[in-house]
């Protein structure tokens, strides 16, 4: 734990835990948030073919298609925890890494 809280120049375990927390409800509620717009764009595995690439192709599509929900939702729960500073700072880090900093 010593080493990640030097990592990301964390101070106390509180605030370790709250971003272990915040991780952790992004990632289901960005696949919560994301199925209706899911279902309205028709991206359904009934609508992918019963081959084994329909299926590799519906949860590639589906994970690139919840990836921004995902994003926005790190920023505004950190905020809501108190962590915005952390959170905004890794939202930049990640999509710098992603070839996305063009953005910010």
């Amino acid at each position: 734990m010593q080493k990640l809280k030097e990592r990301w120049g964390v101070t106390s375990n509180f605030q370790l835990t709250i971003i272990f927390i915040v991780f952790s409800i992004t990632g289901s509620s960005s696949v919560f948030v994301a199925k209706p717009f899911l279902n309205l764009i028709g991206l359904q595995q009934a609508n992918f073919p019963d081959a084994w690439w329909g299926t590799t192709m519906y949860w590639i599509l589906r994970i690139l298609l919840i990836f921004p929900f995902y994003q926005i939702l790190l920023v505004i729960y950190g905020w809501l925890f108190g962590q915005f500073k952390f959170f905004w700072a890794f939202e930049k880090k990640m999509l710098k890494r992603l070839g996305l900093g063009f953005l910010f």
